[in-house]
């Protein structure tokens, strides 16, 4: 039994660090923002985009603002309606993400982002890195080397 548990809570914190998607709901006035503590020298990448019930066909658009635990702008555009952000982060702390609607939106439904936020092994490019041309090939192998037990 114990070992369940050690086993389950070891894949729950693996799951938990890999990142996944959120959606925020955005107030027509005002910033929403989700932060995360992080280590030193990891990698962070994220995919946001706009999501509403407006039938208009006109989309607001927001601004995103990325700051490390020191206040360094790492990622701030204005005015989109989807977007994306990388770094490695170079100090460990407490990262944060702030968005908002930005200019005349003339929205009347509910706005929201989903913010698709990976950190770590989550954030590698496995599609290419599993590519034909990516992998190498070990063509010298001798079988006169290889030893086999009796």
């Amino acid at each position: 039994m114990g070992r369940v548990i050690v086993v389950w809570a070891a894949g729950a914190m693996l799951w938990v660090s890999m990142g996944e998607a959120v959606w925020l709901n955005l107030p027509g006035s005002g910033t929403k923002c989700v932060s995360e503590e992080i280590h030193n020298n990891v990698v962070v990448l994220a995919d946001y985009v706009v999501v509403t019930d407006d039938v208009s066909g006109q989309n607001p658009t927001i601004s995103c603002k990325v700051t490390s635990p020191y206040g360094n702008y790492l990622h701030h555009i204005e005015n989109v309606k989807h977007g994306q952000f990388a770094f490695t982060t170079q100090e460990a702390g407490n990262y944060l993400a702030c968005f908002w609607l930005s200019g005349n939106n003339q929205s009347s439904g509910a706005v929201s982002i989903n913010l698709d936020w990976r950190t770590g092994i989550a954030a590698k490019d496995w599609d290419s890195v599993a590519k034909k041309e990516k992998l190498e090939i070990a063509t010298d192998c001798n079988i006169a080397d290889v030893n086999v037990a009796p």
